[in-house]
């Protein structure tokens, strides 16, 4: 008997794709933006998403599994901020679709400074929501360099198993990287071999100085700096020379030589997707957009893996 999820706020299809690799059959997905959902149908055939507004969906089939990554403008700790956008509460449907659906487990991803602050008021809120609504609650942050991305990322995650299920402790995964015998993956293990990327497929604007005010360069034994939604500040690919701190908030390079930003190959590669998932919907920046706001499969894949035993 197949393992039966749904999927809210899809993307490009990262959760998704973990989750297949999983032999978890996605049986309906969702997401408002056209482009992403074109990219998610061009690689995951096998599922069906819709694209639109999540508010306006109201039926829902059956599943063992309800995932989510639902939009974290509010959290970040990049960018503005505003505690009062609609957007910030978009939560509330996934507890929502929750309460209608009553799957044995759900996966909840957003950025880790959802946990830091003030913002731990609207992370209280969630915990209590999904306990409220029949669910056993964990969280915890994760590093994606701890589960085989070639990424500095770390990332926030709730998982709920439901409350009748008595025999079924829900546990997060354990470091598989980073650890004796097993180095963190590398950029040159993960990019190494992409050659020279094609024109235009990378943002060659000059760096600006918010851009110099992070270490946005890694060597090629280490992994990549973190992977974001916006192509201005995309890490330098690690051919480019190296950078010293000079301030508190600034770096420069230590000496001469082409800088170059990663391209959005390279980025999906440091990002965990296999080289045959296709990039050809939207503009070159909406393709770092999507690649950037992704859950890296192979940290979705650690974490979903664990609830294997209850799902089945």
């Amino acid at each position: 008997m197949s393992i039966r999820a749904l999927s809210l706020f899809s993307g490009c299809g990262g959760s998704d794709l973990a989750l297949k690799e999983l032999g978890i059959d996605v049986v309906w997905a969702n997401d408002i933006w056209e482009t992403a959902c074109q990219t998610y149908e061009d690689n995951l055939p096998d599922a069906t998403v819709e694209c639109g507004d999540i508010r306006e969906f109201t039926q829902f089939s059956e599943a063992d599994l309800l995932v989510g990554c639902y939009p974290c403008q509010g959290f970040t700790q990049g960018g503005r901020r505003d505690w009062g956008e609609s957007i910030n509460f978009l939560y509330r449907q996934f507890d929502r679709v929750l309460r209608k659906t009553k799957p044995k487990a759900f996966i909840v991803e957003n950025v880790v400074g959802m946990s830091f602050g003030a913002n731990r008021e609207l992370l209280a809120a969630q915990l209590t929501r999904y306990r409220l609504a029949g669910y056993s609650v964990k969280w915890h942050i994760l590093h994606a360099q701890e589960h085989g991305v070639a990424q500095f990322r770390r990332r926030i995650f709730i998982v709920g198993v439901r409350s009748d299920i008595k025999d079924f402790r829900y546990e997060f995964p354990m470091a598989s990287h980073g650890i004796p015998g097993s180095p963190f993956k590398s950029q040159r293990k993960a990019i190494g071999d992409l050659g020279k990327p094609e024109a235009g497929s990378f943002n060659d604007e000059p760096l600006h100085w918010y851009y110099l005010s992070r270490k946005r360069r890694n060597d090629w034994a280490e992994p990549s700096p973190c992977i974001v939604g916006h192509w201005r500040h995309i890490p330098l690919h690690p051919d480019s020379p190296p950078l010293e701190r000079v301030g508190p908030d600034e770096w420069k390079f230590s000496k001469k030589g082409k800088v170059r930003r990663l391209s959005y190959i390279e980025c999906a590669a440091l990002q965990g997707f296999p080289d045959v998932f296709g990039w050809t919907r939207g503009t070159v920046r909406d393709r770092f957009q999507m690649i950037g706001n992704a859950v890296p499969p192979p940290l979705f894949k650690a974490v979903a893996q664990n609830l294997l035993e209850v799902l089945t």
